[in-house]
């Protein structure tokens, strides 16, 4: 006479009892697949069993970024963590494949030109370098970036960037209101700003013969903001006559019309008590300080870099 699962529940817990195609959970009875090491109705530990589950392949592209801990994730992929059911009666517990996700700590999601998450890079090592060439983090082809560009790092338990002498520089987008110092640059859209003194030093002298020169006259002003255009060159420079400018499309005291990526009033400088701060007025896209050394990131942060645009996801 055959056990039932009743009759097999009420033996001494943490014995399997054994049915014609494998041993019965000691627990609650339920027949376990052979080599099973957990009953998959409730759980409980089989003696002399299997875990269960398979690992699986990250999806890592090997070379510098397998090294350094970097795990390409690609949406919707098929090498995504997936569940498999454990395979005993009342299967509804289902297990889940390792992966690399479960050291990582961190994540930097690549934005497309369409607003829509790309691939992603799982920080599973502790410095991850990112830039033109040689990089766990690599964009080959972006001429905007130095071969070593950035480094993404972890320091009593926070994620950090630091700006590894870059020519272009790393830009954190701001929340709110941030300071800012004479010689910080800032982005605005497509437009490259930075906050330079007004410079209202200049002596007003004659020539030899007497004449002075003849042109506007310096206007008091607190800062100046100077538009930084590729090639070196300098644009616009604009002295505010008060001590707030607003920066947009259309409407501001300074306006780039052509534009298309900034807002009607995007962002505005101020200021006041001794200090100069920089106020992102809600924009579609964002206002973007770069970054002096390193700078500690938090989930939801954004990171410009180059042509690069990536949100930070802390697990």
């Amino acid at each position: 006479m055959s056990l039932g699962p009743a009759a097999a529940a009420s033996g001494p817990r943490g014995t399997a009892q054994h049915g014609a195609s494998g041993p019965l959970c000691p627990a609650c009875g339920a027949a376990v697949p052979p080599g099973f090491k957990f009953c998959g109705a409730c759980g409980s530990p089989i003696e002399g069993g299997d875990i269960g589950f398979e690992p699986t392949m990250s999806a890592s592209g090997g070379g510098a970024a397998a090294a350094a801990g970097v795990d390409l994730d690609m949406p919707n992929d098929a090498t995504k963590p997936r569940a498999k059911a454990s395979g005993g009666a009342g299967g509804g517990k289902k297990t889940m494949f390792f992966s690399t996700m479960q050291a990582a700590r961190a994540k930097l999601v690549l934005i497309k030109g369409d607003g829509l998450d790309g691939v992603s890079f799982t920080l599973a090592g502790e410095e991850h370098l990112a830039g033109r060439a040689g990089a766990a983090l690599l964009f080959e082809e972006d001429p905007f970036l130095s071969p070593t560009h950035a480094n993404f790092f972890y320091r009593s338990g926070g994620l950090i960037v630091r700006d590894e002498g870059s020519i272009n520089g790393v830009y954190l987008r701001i929340r709110g209101s941030h300071d800012v110092a004479m010689g910080d640059r800032f982005l605005v859209g497509e437009q490259l700003l930075e906050v330079q003194p007004p410079n209202d030093d200049g002596i007003d002298e004659p020539e030899a013969d007497g004449t002075y020169f003849f042109a506007s006259l310096h206007r008091p002003a607190p800062f100046r903001v100077v538009q930084q255009l590729r090639g070196g060159d300098t644009g616009l420079a604009f002295r505010p006559g008060a001590d707030v400018a607003t920066l947009g499309r259309e409407g501001n005291d300074i306006n780039f019309p052509d534009d298309p990526f900034i807002s009607g009033h995007h962002a505005q400088l101020s200021a006041a008590g001794g200090r100069l701060l920089l106020t992102d007025l809600n924009s579609k896209n964002g206002t973007f300080l770069r970054i002096r050394g390193e700078q500690e990131l938090r989930h939801g942060d954004y990171v410009f870099m180059g042509q690069q645009l990536l949100r930070v996801e802390i697990v």
